[in-house]
């Protein structure tokens, strides 16, 4: 028969394993990473003709399962419930162009940012000379983003319609439903890239906002945040994060950017 102490000794020690074991654990034991992207938006995320995925997120998300040691899978989600299916261990980790903000930030943890972009509008050539001019039309965004929330906030009174993806408010505007386009610019630049006509198109001059990309991994995994983080400042001072940023950006690319950031701690 067992003596009070050694039962008292083994639920400790049961409890201890188990407080042991966290995502970084499970993710190693059973040797993959699933990874949240949106395939819906080129250069970070899009469909490649034998269904998988392929893109700047994906990439970036590479880079954490290498730092693991295991392979990884990557799921396309619906932009709105990003941090759900991320909560509901859908997923572990989310590579999405997934701004960070303070509202989020109460969600999940954040990585440091990977990517710094602007806000931005896609439309036809002179139709939006200024930020007063949105006040006039009617602009298409993808639903649950900070793009629909920032725009909302600045342009109350002005026309918005939520839609599914930016993928399918490009094809509104195209169709002539909405007289443009919001979302950050990397994004609109990739989708007017794919347009026949995108020559009667332009990206607005002016900025919205200033965003950052984080991953975003689940609240109580300071292992796995402290690894992710990890990996992105190695790829950084190794150079790896600048080529990748070359792969979908450089100038010979359909979407050309400068790359006027460094990943570090902020």
């Amino acid at each position: 028969m067992m003596t009070r102490s050694l039962i008292s000794y083994l639920v400790i020690a049961a409890l201890s394993l188990t407080a042991q074991a966290d995502l970084v654990d499970d993710i190693r034991a059973r040797g993959q990473l699933v990874v949240g992207t949106n395939a819906d938006a080129p250069p970070f995320g899009f469909h490649n003709r034998d269904k998988t995925i392929s893109g700047y997120d994906v990439d970036m998300a590479a880079l954490v399962a290498k730092k693991l040691g295991v392979k990884f899978v990557v799921q396309n989600l619906d932009p709105a419930q990003r941090i759900e299916l991320l909560r509901g261990k859908k997923v572990d980790l989310i590579a999405a162009m997934l701004t960070k903000t303070v509202e989020r930030e109460r969600q999940v943890d954040f990585s440091y940012g990977y990517f710094v972009t602007g806000q931005k509008v896609l439309a036809r050539k002179g139709r939006f000379a200024d930020l007063k001019a949105l006040e006039t039309g009617s602009i298409g965004v993808a639903r649950g983003t900070t793009s629909e929330a920032q725009f909302k906030q600045l342009f109350p009174k002005a026309t918005l319609v939520s839609m599914d993806d930016t993928n399918a408010a490009v094809g509104f505007l195209q169709g002539g439903k909405i007289d443009g386009v919001t979302a950050d610019e990397p994004a609109l630049a990739g989708l007017q890239a794919k347009l026949p006509n995108r020559q009667q198109y332009e990206i607005s001059v002016f900025s919205l906002s200033t965003e950052a990309y984080g991953m975003a991994v689940r609240k109580g995994e300071p292992r796995m945040l402290k690894l992710v983080n990890e990996a992105l400042i190695e790829a950084e001072q190794s150079g790896e994060a600048a080529r990748i940023f070359q792969r979908w950006f450089g100038p010979e690319t359909s979407v050309p950017l400068a790359r006027f950031f460094k990943i570090g701690g902020a």
